[in-house]
């Protein structure tokens, strides 16, 4: 579709090579609307076609100063709108000036682009990538342009070894819990699975739930900005535990449609998950307690490719990690949260 203004001579359209066969992903193109775009990968070559259409009517022809087709990748943080970070820039120029007068198509190829970072829209940022035709008309005519957003996702992979995490945590004298995950890492189609035992109950608790926090942070020092939102909530108990009691747990990811742990992109912005444990008591006070998990994005069942990070460097000899341990702590009043990162 074309939506330049009028009195434009012409329109701009791109097409890339396999359009017609390569995967569309849902995705959040903007606060409120989503669009199914072409689905990426680091290293994959995008090519295509830039169509130049005459428009129909007293159009003869059309001069040109040149036709060039762009790559981008771009940061924009939403409380800073006028100053966009561009971390990925390719042009080609297609064409020199010349006079058109019939449709035109101009191939192009930008072979194995690296794509270094996923397709992210938040809350505060977001991270795109486009390609962008460009009909350069002269300094007394406006330029004609188009743009064609497409979707990167960032594949990873762990090794498949036990990494359990466990806290104890409780409210001294009163309440004591173990709270144990199968694991810390996730990719985006698991389940959490774990359990919960109660070692101590003297609180008259009366509520427990489980949430999914994504918290999204932006830029630093005094234009430092942080948004908490909920993505998923799983109701653990509704009624008082008893000592020795043990509740299982078991979220499903993929219903919440989230996306994958992102720390210091760019060193824009970071994007980062915590499993969040609230207790409330008879008297209606909150406690809770998070734990970070990370979550990954793995390749689908019909698609051979390699992960583009390995995270293999932190295994341990005996098939832990570096990072793993068994926490213990108090619980903490709602009201006084713990720091953010």
């Amino acid at each position: 579709m074309s939506f330049f203004g009028f009195g434009r001579p012409a329109d701009v359209s791109i097409r890339l090579s396999d359009e017609s066969t390569r995967r569309r992903v849902l995705h959040n193109v903007s606060d409120r609307k989503k669009e199914e775009l072409l689905l990426y990968y680091d290293g994959e070559t995008i090519a295509g076609k830039v169509d130049v259409n005459l428009k129909s009517g007293n159009v003869k022809k059309v001069d040109h100063k040149g036709v060039r087709v762009e790559v981008t990748g771009q940061i924009e943080l939403f409380n800073d709108r006028g100053n966009t970070h561009d971390f990925l820039f390719l042009v080609k120029h297609l064409a020199g000036p010349e006079s058109l007068a019939s449709d035109r198509s101009y191939e192009f190829e930008f072979p194995n682009v690296e794509k270094p970072h996923e397709s992210y829209h938040g809350t505060n940022v977001r991270l795109r990538y486009f390609v962008k035709a460009t009909v350069m008309r002269g300094m007394a005519q406006p330029n004609i342009t188009q743009e064609l957003e497409f979707v990167v996702h960032m594949l990873s992979a762990y090794p498949n070894v036990p990494n359990p995490l466990k806290m104890e945590v409780g409210i001294e004298d009163s309440l004591h819990i173990e709270f144990e995950y199968n694991k810390s890492r996730y990719h985006l189609d698991e389940a959490i699975i774990g359990k919960i035992s109660f070692i101590l109950v003297r609180v008259k608790i009366k509520h427990m739930e489980i949430d999914l926090i994504r918290r999204e942070q932006t830029g630093s020092g005094p234009s430092n900005y942080m948004e908490q939102e909920s993505i998923g909530k799983y109701e653990i108990m509704d009624g008082g535990p008893a000592k020795g009691e043990v509740i299982p747990i078991r979220l499903f990811l993929k219903s919440f449609q989230g996306q994958p742990t992102m720390k210091e992109v760019a060193k824009k912005f970071s994007v980062r998950y915590f499993l969040n444990l609230v207790l409330v008591d008879e008297e209606d006070r909150r406690y809770f307690k998070q734990q970070e998990i990370t979550l990954w994005r793995k390749a689908y069942l019909n698609e051979n490719r390699i992960p583009t990070n390995q995270f293999i460097s932190s295994q341990l000899p005996n098939g832990n990690f570096a990072n793993e341990k068994k926490e213990q702590t108090q619980l903490s009043p709602e009201e006084a949260p713990e720091a953010a990162f």
